[in-house]
């Protein structure tokens, strides 16, 4: 193990050391630990100064990309707001140019107005309230001085929060748990109040002083687990974080918080007087037990790191009691929160001892592993039978399409994991890791949106194959998505990211050219946009277009109904088989807009069945370079949902066609990746009318599913034109190729190798292409059409 400090870059900073109401569990100012009563009330302009330049001193010494600040007391509002702005203007204006600064403020929030929720939009600063429930649940602890109720107060600074003005301040709601308190009652209390995320505290205990538990009372352990219940059965609307924490270190990943986990911990706390001490919760153990001896007047945030009691807490393993190395849940676990594990004396004195509440993390730990193998276990239909039904037919609305996007999106994160687990990690990469872990639970609608992008998959799979580039290629890409993440997500921070090529990719967002290779740190936060520094360059890219002649912003279209973007930027884009056109330019890129918007409108008048999924499902079309010969030219790959490809045809109603004959093999493609359709062990080879060459039984399949759209294209077309020369060749496509889909459904029914479902499937698909047969064709364009069939047919198969 490194033997050396792991930096700090956690923080609370004590605003003000009183409080305005007077909760009997507090552990400030009711446990073992009374420093409080001997310091300054409120912190001084002195050690504000000196406490943010101490930050940016640790900060630019260790390269930090992000330095996460909490304001605090006591009741840090009591402050007032002058002095809040101060500790806000001091610790910007130090960590400028060095680390992003993520400020938050935790209050109780009686007297939280829209002053203070202004001062707090100008900084940035993300707010946390206290609240225990409902008010039978609240005023078991949380009252003023008098025993007055504090809910009204908290349910009116909630209120403000919630407000449109507000929202994005909004931080989430603390509940210390009493077990006196029935778990489904608080949840929904809270969850009624829509906060972003609910943090469920265990009531700080040790083994001098454990925890209460009333008699006939259900165990900690079980009240989170009802809790876990209720919030899993309500669709998990809003992170939880125990609970995300013990889901994600269950995968292997880190925690959410220190009470639970491995990771090292990388707080300090910095008092109204400015001494340095560990993290409050240590005030439970003894009197003194969080004291470091130090202070900011005259000691560096490298010597706090170094402190005995911070370094005993990154050991990991190392750091834990044989009882708890030996436990089968020690990953998720961690033993438990370090205060929690004190007891006084000697032999087994100290932290070296499991948490008090040992048993209640257990329970809690196994209880969801258990739920989640159970879950994951339940067999369910991959489709509900009304979506899979549209979808056989060949077309599919809106609900069945997001409903194949979803598990498209799982399958992107699935990959995304088997990445980070089978890839080397650097430093860069782990940062980014844990960038995204953190917004995944604060900021999840960002990551699925990134995740979501067409061309995640084909830099997963080129990064798991293994070759000598993969490593390279996975860190990038990681540190890539997390930065592109932190950008949608508005919020303030910093992501460092290998440039490779000289171009810093921003999937869903668009590229930078920055000149050379090296490491790129893309800074978030503030109206003006986003800064992106490589090798002593600064670049700063704005909200409006064409802020830095570098950036290239990808060209997204709000069609009516439909929203649509041409991907000229991201490298990953090259996975159809064809050529791919370089950066388009304005002009170019308004050609294609004027087209999808006349091409667009076509299929919603013409081919109305068709245009509700695509538009729910078809979000990038990516250019390809022109064919010679003036041919056209369209791909879909299997492994990009949400994309197609397409040369630039020369008329909107053919670029109509490709666009929903192409978003047919993207529909099928998420169809086979949720079940199977046919026996993968097929190996024979089959006739296929728009293809020279026998396929194979699955690309008889996409070709068959495409060849729906393209009949019933061809029959709009001969219903819409003009007349004469035009007509008569629509017509004669269309009769060609209604009959020879029809043969090729034949073969597929009669292949002997489709699943039950497959046959299901089959069936659907040949119902709607068979009713085709029943409008009327000339017998000069039927002749004409078999005649083309035929010569195909006989050409093929010789």
């Amino acid at each position: 193990m490194d033997p050396s400090p792991h930096p700090l870059s956690q923080f609370v900073l004590k605003m003000h050391s009183r409080c305005d109401l007077a909760c009997d569990h507090c552990y400030v100012f009711e446990h073992a630990d009374q420093s409080w009563r001997g310091r300054p009330q409120v912190i001084s302009g002195e050690i504000l100064d000196l406490t943010a330049r101490r930050i940016s001193e640790h900060a630019r010494a260790h390269r930090l990309d992000t330095v996460h600040v909490v304001l605090h007391g006591g009741e840090p509002l009591l402050a007032g707001r002058a002095r809040l702005r101060r500790a806000a203007e001091n610790l910007q204006t130090a960590l400028s140019g060095v680390s992003a600064l993520d400020l938050r403020i935790h209050t109780n929030g009686v007297t939280l107005d829209e002053k203070f929720c202004d001062l707090f939009a100008e900084f940035d600063i993300k707010v946390g309230i206290s609240l225990d429930g409902d008010r039978a649940a609240n005023d078991l602890h949380r009252r003023y001085r008098n025993g007055r109720s504090s809910h009204d107060q908290v349910l009116r600074a909630i209120a403000l929060l919630n407000r449109p003005r507000y929202r994005h301040l909004f931080a989430g709601l603390l509940c210390t748990i009493d077990l006196r308190n029935d778990p489904i009652a608080v949840y929904d209390a809270l969850a009624e109040l829509a906060p972003p995320r609910i943090d469920f505290l265990l009531p700080h205990a040790t083994w001098e002083e454990p925890p209460a538990r009333p008699a006939d009372s259900m165990s900690y352990g079980d009240w989170l687990l009802t809790v876990h219940d209720r919030w899993t059965a309500a669709g998990r609307p809003m992170g939880v974080r125990v609970l995300d924490s013990v889901l994600r270190t269950l995968r292997g990943a880190n925690s959410l918080t220190e009470s639970l986990g491995l990771a090292p911990v990388e707080l300090a706390v910095i008092e109204t007087d400015g001494s340095l001490e560990q993290a409050d919760s240590l005030k439970t153990a003894y009197d003194g037990a969080p004291g470091t001896g130090m202070n900011v007047t005259a000691d560096s945030l490298d010597a706090m790191a170094a402190h005995p009691g911070i370094v005993a807490r990154q050991l990991g393993l190392d750091g834990l009691c044989d009882t708890c190395r030996a436990c089968e849940v020690v990953q998720s676990c961690g033993g438990g929160l370090y205060a929690h594990r004190y007891r006084s004396g000697s032999g087994a004195g100290g932290f070296m001892n499991p948490s008090v509440y040992c048993a209640d993390l257990k329970q809690l730990i196994t209880g969801i592993r258990d739920r989640e193998a159970q879950r994951m276990s339940v067999p369910r239909l991959p489709l509900e039978d009304a979506h899979l039904g549209e979808l056989a037919a060949g077309f599919g609305g809106a609900d069945a399409v997001e409903a194949l996007a979803r598990h498209e999106l799982t399958v992107n994160r699935e990959l995304l994991a088997a990445v980070w687990h089978d890839s080397p990690h650097d430093a860069t990469g782990t940062a980014a890791w844990e960038t995204l872990a953190v917004l995944d639970a604060e900021a999840p609608e960002s990551v699925d949106a990134v995740l979501a992008h067409p061309y995640l998959r084909p830099w997963a799979q080129r990064a798991l194959a293994g070759d000598a580039e993969a490593g390279p290629i996975a860190m990038r890409g990681v540190a890539e998505l997390a930065a592109a993440v932190l950008l949608r997500s508005g919020r303030a921070g910093t992501v460092t990211v290998p440039t490779g090529s000289g171009v810093l990719r921003l999937p869903t967002l668009g590229a930078l050219v920055v000149g050379e290779a090296g490491e790129a740190r893309v800074t978030a936060g503030g109206d003006e946009g986003f800064r992106v520094r490589v090798s002593g360059r600064e670049h700063l890219v704005g909200r409006k277009a064409g802020s830095d002649q570098a950036w290239l912003t990808r060209h997204r279209f709000e069609l009516s109904g439909w929203a649509v973007t041409l991907e000229d930027t991201d490298p990953w884009r090259d996975a159809h088989g064809y050529p791919v056109r370089a950066r388009l330019s304005a002009a170019a890129a308004e050609e294609w807009r004027s087209d999808l918007a006349a091409a667009w409108e076509w299929i919603r008048r013409e081919l109305p069945a068709y245009a509700p999924g695509l538009a729910a499902g078809l979000s990038v079309v990516t250019p390809l370079r022109e064919a010679a010969t003036g041919a056209d030219i369209s791909s879909a790959a299997r492994d990009a949902f949400g994309a197609v490809a397409i040369a630039r045809p020369g008329e909107p109603q053919t670029l109509a066609c490709l666009l929903v004959h192409e978003f047919q093999h993207v529909k099928l493609g998420a169809v086979l990746d949720l079940t199977d359709l046919y026996d993968p062990g097929c190996e024979r080879l089959f006739y296929a009318p728009w293809r020279p060459d026998p396929r194979p039984l699955e690309g008889l399949l996409q070709g068959t599913y495409a060849h729906i759209a393209v009949v019933d294209y061809w029959r709009a077309r001969r219903r819409t034109a003009a007349g004469g020369a035009e007509a008569h060749a629509a017509e004669v496509q269309f009769a060609r190729w209604r009959e020879q889909t029809v043969e090729a459904v034949r073969t597929l029914a009669g292949s002997g190798a489709l699943t039950e479902l497959g046959e299901r499937f089959v069936t659907a698909m040949g119902e709607t292409v068979s009713a085709r047969l029943t409008d009327p064709v000339s017998a000069g364009a039927l002749a004409e059409a078999r005649r083309t069939a035929a010569d195909h047919k006989g050409l093929a198969t010789q």
